[in-house]
């Protein structure tokens, strides 16, 4: 079993979190409006993680946050990721969602359909993207409810933050007015 590791950090959104063994990134936690809520959170899916100085690999995803929410378009993709910590049930729906790249979205429902599923597997999608070990890693905020609707977000400010992270790629869902806000940019 792999030691687990982790590191708070600022962003212009607040302070957020990443965990981390010899495999990859086990657990990120978005911003929170402070570095005690984001511990919490983050500590909740890795108990016992030691905080340490986080070695260079994990210092670029670090780097790469931060400038994701100062605006810059980053790509997550080559992030590597430990899939032990993942449900295996949801593996399919992280690689797919994993795909979409900046400002790109889909729906629960057309990510359902694209593994081969009904209209009735999009609640487990759902299921999966609330329970995402890795969010921006995996972009569960570029998945929305159907008709243009933000959906859930388990995240600290919950839709609310989903919204402003879709706005900082270009994205204005039709359900959620512009000025409202999550995180604090």
């Amino acid at each position: 079993m792999a030691r687990d590791f982790y590191q708070l950090f600022e962003t212009a959104a607040g302070v957020a979190a990443i965990g981390w063994n010899g495999v990859g990134v086990t657990s990120f936690r978005l911003p929170a409006p402070d570095a005690r809520e984001s511990e919490r959170s983050l500590l909740n899916r890795l108990p016992g993680a030691a905080r340490v100085a986080p070695p260079p690999e994990v210092r670029a995803v670090i780097d790469m946050a931060v400038r994701y929410f100062a605006g810059e378009r980053i790509d997550f993709t080559g992030v590597p990721v430990d899939p032990a910590v993942q449900d295996p049930a949801f593996a399919g729906i992280y690689r797919l969602v994993r795909a979409l790249g900046w400002g790109e979205t889909t729906t629960y429902g057309a990510v359902a359909q694209a593994l081969g599923h009904g209209p009735e597997y999009a609640r487990d999608v759902g299921q999966a993207m609330a329970r995402n070990p890795v969010p921006l890693i995996v972009p569960c905020h570029r998945v929305t409810a159907a008709g243009g609707r933000i959906g859930g977000f388990s995240a600290p400010g919950g839709a609310q933050s989903k919204a402003a992270m879709l706005e900082l790629e270009g994205v204005v869902p039709a359900a959620v007015a512009p000025t409202q806000r999550g995180f604090e940019f």
